[in-house]
């Protein structure tokens, strides 16, 4: 029986050695269509405690353009992302009555994606 076998066994392995020519693909992914570079943002109160639903508001200082998140329960938002656009960014946080003082990111974009500058930025909400 197991010289009835033995030819099987050879052509499978002939069979598998010429299968190298086979389809490719491609797993890295395009660089430029993956996910959108994203700034992060922290908001805390005078005592440096997270503040959670503080509205975070981005606005290009050239453009005009606003991007506007709320933090989470870890006091952060990534709502800012680089479609704000290149250059200057100035970002405040307010919470009730309470603003902070603004901060600037620069952003600068190569051939796919742009990249803040500092890229975590924490905003304190006067007392």
């Amino acid at each position: 029986m197991f010289r009835a076998c033995q030819p099987l066994l050879f052509l499978g392995l002939a069979l598998l050695a010429s299968c190298d020519g086979g389809l490719r693909v491609n797993r890295q992914g395009n660089p430029c269509t993956e996910n959108l570079v994203t700034l992060r943002v922290e908001v805390v109160d005078a005592r440096g405690t997270a503040v959670r639903d503080a509205t975070v508001t981005a606005t290009h200082v050239d453009t005009g353009h606003t991007i506007t998140g709320t933090t989470g329960d870890r006091g952060v938002t990534t709502a800012v992302n680089e479609d704000i656009g290149e250059g200057t960014v100035r970002l405040t946080a307010t919470s009730g009555s309470k603003v902070s003082a603004p901060a600037e990111v620069t952003w600068t974009c190569d051939e796919c994606h742009c990249h803040p500058e500092p890229a975590t930025v924490r905003l304190q909400l006067n007392p």
